[in-house]
């Protein structure tokens, strides 16, 4: 290791998975030192970026729920099939955890634990940090890197009803204009009740209210340095982790309040904010892209996915008689994961199924994805790595 320039070490180290690169700090004593080289971890996230994404997969089961795996996308030369590499990641010691987000390659996960119910992993370091706890339980979160203070943030918003006089009182504090459609009953609105913590801080902050209730996603839609959600009355809005600021983000034209069409889901395309709806007969999966973000002129309809049952379900199928090939499988089975280099969109089914789809060719294929150490078929939930659009990266 010594013969070997820093810089070209460096550049090697990049280069490697994350299971990889945490098995090399054994190695010797100078690779672990290099581990922590704050150049290492930004060059391999840059390596990350150029490339396809990775993925972090959470077993779902009574006897293995506890791990979670780095997935590594490979593509065969001569047949141009697709399969999936799962490696196994040393886990913090927790009697049970659900990954809920990443940023920058750290995990929020949520934990059973009677001390604190959120910690922050570090896969790199094998350490964790847990947070201070809160009284609110449902809800959404999200996690991110605010680059002006160098920081880590982590948001929790929880819903409450409240009377008129109090909630518009509250919503001057966002900014938010009162013409927003808002979700009303006879005596009482819903608004959503802001916590932020910036990580290492003993205490979370109440940032107030504001009047939407936001849709859960399986994974956090991290763009442009902002959070992103979806709400029921279908807008889409932002949450800027800088300025600690809500802001709407303008839809395409298709959808809008009052139609039947709605978002199924907000995804992130190499880099850009992107949203999944169905056509009118909900036959085809459609992803709109904003080209250029918060241009409302910039979204475009990339792509129309067709319907598909994956193998895994094909022998369930095949019982029913009805010739909608949705029968089976509803539209919340349905994730949009990411788009690869190559074109191909990876879609997820039902936490059973990853399929590689061909938008040149429009046809599908079943990915297999290889468990280490698990010779038996699990339920899985894979969640984009997400990276914070910065080049900057600190330690929690």
């Amino acid at each position: 290791m010594d013969r070997i320039p820093q810089e070209l070490a460096l550049d090697i180290l990049s280069r490697l998975p994350i299971p990889s690169l945490v098995q090399s700090k054994s190695v010797c004593q100078d690779w672990r030192t290099l581990t922590h080289d704050q150049l290492l971890v930004n060059k391999h996230f840059k390596q990350m970026v150029e490339n396809d994404p990775s993925f972090i997969l959470q077993i779902m089961g009574y006897s293995i729920q506890n791990q979670l795996y780095f997935g590594d996308l490979s593509s065969n030369r001569n047949d141009g099939n697709v399969t999936m590499i799962a490696k196994k990641l040393t886990i913090p010691p927790l009697l049970n955890f659900h990954l809920v987000s990443s940023c920058n390659g750290l995990l929020l996960l949520r934990a059973t634990h009677p001390s604190f119910e959120l910690c922050i992993y570090n896969p790199f370091t094998r350490d964790y940090i847990e947070l201070p706890k809160l009284s609110h339980h449902d809800g959404v979160r999200g996690f991110g890197f605010d680059p002006t203070t160098k920081k880590y943030k982590v948001v929790e918003i929880s819903y409450k009803r409240t009377t008129p006089f109090t909630f518009s009182h509250r919503v001057v504090r966002f900014g938010m204009r009162r013409s927003h459609q808002t979700e009303t009953s006879s005596s009482s609105l819903i608004e959503s009740e802001v916590h932020i913590l910036t990580v290492g801080s003993p205490t979370w902050r109440n940032l107030g209210c504001f009047p939407f209730r936001f849709m859960w996603q399986k994974s956090q839609v991290l763009v442009n340095r902002k959070l992103h959600w979806r709400t029921t009355t279908n807008l889409i809005m932002s949450f800027d982790l800088a300025t600690e600021q809500f802001k709407e983000v303008p839809r395409p034209d298709v959808i809008t309040s009052n139609s039947d069409r709605r978002f199924h889901e907000l995804v992130i395309l190499r880099g850009c904010l992107s949203a999944v709806s169905f056509d009118g007969n909900n036959q085809e999966l459609e992803i709109w892209v904003m080209k250029e973000y918060a241009v409302k002129d910039s979204w475009v309809k990339q792509f129309n996915i067709g319907a598909y049952v994956p193998k895994i379900f094909q022998s369930n199928y095949q019982c029913h008689s009805s010739s909608n090939s949705r029968f089976y499988l509803p539209k919340n089975c349905i994730q949009v994961l990411c788009l690869l280099r190559n074109g191909g969109i990876l879609l997820q089914y039902g936490n059973k199924a990853i399929v590689f789809y061909d938008s040149h060719c429009r046809t599908f294929q079943d990915i297999q994805v290889t468990f280490e150490g698990i010779s038996s078929c699990f339920t899985a939930v894979a969640h984009v790595a997400s990276l914070n659009s910065t080049d900057t990266f600190v330690d929690a």
